[in-house]
């Protein structure tokens, strides 16, 4: 089971940390991903790192403003945000990837946990 928490009401330009705990199973095996859902829109990839956490990917429009982190020994994946814009909010949601490629493909990730809310006021 995942579990995402951090979001929350945030001004343009601050930041939040969103974290997405694991129980009930070891993912450190496994990628972990980031995706998001805003009012009316499709679920959209945000960023994906391995399982080694050596190699990260991110959606273009947040390179340079959020950084996907993990720490296996706490079953945990974390996303800073920063730099955050009213175009960010949305529903984020933390999965495990099992599949293959592409990363942003949100069929490749067996495992997906409750999202929280991130609203970005201008």
């Amino acid at each position: 089971q995942l579990q995402a928490s951090g979001g929350g009401l945030v001004q343009a330009g601050g930041s939040l940390r969103l974290s997405c705990a694991a129980s009930g199973r070891t993912f450190s095996s496994y990628g972990m991903g980031w995706f998001r859902r805003a009012p009316g829109k499709e679920r959209e990839f945000v960023a994906v790192i391995m399982w080694s956490g050596g190699m990260t990917y991110y959606l273009d429009s947040v390179k340079g403003r959020f950084t996907i982190s993990r720490d296996n020994a706490k079953n945990t994946v974390y996303l800073q945000m920063n730099s955050l814009k009213p175009e960010d909010t949305a529903v984020y949601y933390c999965a495990a990837r099992t599949g293959g490629l592409p990363y942003s493909d949100y069929r490749q990730y067996a495992y997906w946990g409750r999202g929280t809310l991130v609203t970005v006021s201008s």
